[in-house]
């Protein structure tokens, strides 16, 4: 299946909105196919600037710009592996799905992969993505060797986190900078060698809130992977651990071992255009979870099972965002230091108090941060609920959540978020300022902005 870009075409303009369908914004937009293109888009800009967007999976409105000029950037896809080297140079518009597809038969997986492979290269910079395996290897960011970067002035710059003082500054800046220090042209990356295409999964339920992060605490360290879903409408907030890493070829049954590498992502369908708001309540969600709870095993080890199954289980439903209704969802992730993780508990219990139903609960634990001053994780826990945008009550409540949040000394994730107020980010981003300055010195004229930026008065 090839990517295609979400973007809906309203004439000489285009209607853009991030993945929860919220706050859309015209832009004119145009389709790069090279860094001359790029550079002749950037000579062209109007007052309003420019963003590069890559397949718009940015919760929010960090991946549009009202009045602007936004660069689709799809057609910057090349993709050339270094097998020898363990190493992977990509445009900044190849996705994630296609980059598997060309590595994983050749024994080849990428460092961090997020809850979608529909993500690109530039994006999965831009926002430096995290997945199951951040207590173990960190962020994409952590695994990018260099990158191409096109200024405000059109000029190119090669930056890597190994060079000049300087050049580390811009490239930590750009990492997590979500788009606003240049357009990211191209990245080399390192890959994790494997031998099969499938992991090896060990299954846990757990009956309570409790019982969840104590298992996690006790045994994440033994695995690549893990994650914890939790069933965010139930009093006890129960869960369920899934917890591997990529299974050896030794772990294969005989009569598989000579397509170990056989790589699959299939679809099963596209939910539909127009799906009744009402649809998704806080029984039907209930219902769901319950029956998720339920078919999960008690304990079982050893699982063998697909990468997309274990790592892009909701890329099996194309547009699976369009089962909010009209009215779009709220992605609200946040992380908070070991020492709060009591957050996690008071922040699903004031979801359940404004009867905002999330079938989508996920939690896990990050390791170390790295050093870019915008990157989102930090050691602790970190959980991430979609609620559909029109509970009542929700603003105000997740407004409740930002202060505890911020007292505790975490942070919400700029890549989900859609509506935190610019004192919540001077807060909870100690480096901001740091940030800042680097980004006027690399885009002096404040051409890269974005409606996430103009809102948070980045």
């Amino acid at each position: 299946m090839s990517t295609v870009s979400p973007l809906r075409s309203t004439g000489d303009e285009q209607l853009l909105t991030g993945w929860g369908r919220t706050c859309p914004s015209m832009a004119r937009v145009r389709e790069p196919r090279d860094t001359a293109d790029i550079e002749q888009a950037i000579a062209e800009v109007g007052s309003r600037g420019l963003l590069a967007r890559g397949l718009g999976r940015s919760y929010g409105d960090a991946a549009q710009s009202g009045g602007a000029t936004v660069l689709d950037m799809t057609g910057v896809s090349s993709i050339d592996l270094d097998a020898n080297a363990g190493t992977l140079t990509a445009g900044a518009g190849a996705s994630l799905d296609d980059i598997l597809r060309r590595i994983v038969p050749a024994g080849f997986f990428v460092p961090v992969t997020p809850g979608t492979r529909m993500v690109t290269v530039g994006g999965a910079i831009a926002a430096d993505v995290h997945g199951k395996n951040h207590h173990v290897d960190g962020t994409f960011g952590s695994h990018v060797l260099r990158l191409g970067l096109v200024g405000s002035t059109g000029e190119r710059h090669e930056l890597s986190p190994t060079g000049s003082k300087r050049e580390q500054e811009d490239f930590w800046s750009t990492v997590g900078g979500m788009g606003l220090t240049g357009v990211i042209t191209d990245a080399t990356v390192d890959l994790i060698p494997i031998t099969s295409s499938l992991i090896s999964v060990d299954t846990e339920r757990a009956p309570d809130l409790d019982s969840v992060m104590a298992s996690m605490i006790a045994g994440d360290d033994r695995y690549r992977y893990s994650v914890a879903w939790i069933d965010s409408v139930h009093p006890s907030g129960r869960g369920v651990i899934t917890r591997g890493d990529h299974a050896d070829l030794s772990q294969l049954p005989a009569d598989q071992r000579s397509s170990a590498l056989t790589y699959r992502a299939k679809v099963v369908g596209t939910a539909p255009p127009f799906i009744p708001g009402r649809l998704l309540n806080k029984f039907t969600v209930r219902a769901f979870n319950e029956a998720w709870f339920r078919k999960a095993p008690q304990r079982r080890t050893d699982e063998l099972q697909p990468i997309a199954e274990f790592f892009h289980p909701l890329d099996f439903v194309q547009e699976w965002n369009r089962v909010y209704g009209s009215g779009g969802f709220v992605q609200y992730q946040f992380v908070v230091p070991d020492s709060a993780s009591e957050v996690v508990g008071a922040a699903l219990r004031t979801l359940q108090r404004v009867g905002a139903p999330s079938f989508l609960t996920v939690l896990k634990r990050f390791g170390a941060a790295n050093p870019g001053p915008l990157s989102f994780p930090q050691p602790g826990w970190t959980l991430a609920a979609d609620v559909p945008a029109r509970v009542p009550g929700l603003g105000r409540a997740l407004d409740q959540l930002d202060e505890l949040v911020a007292s505790a000394g975490g942070r919400l994730y700029l890549a989900k978020d859609s509506r935190q107020s610019p004192d919540m980010l001077d807060r909870t981003y100690p480096r901001l300022a740091e940030w800042q300055a680097i980004r006027d010195r690399m885009d002096p004229a404040g051409l890269f902005t974005s409606d996430l930026a103009r809102r948070l008065s980045l």
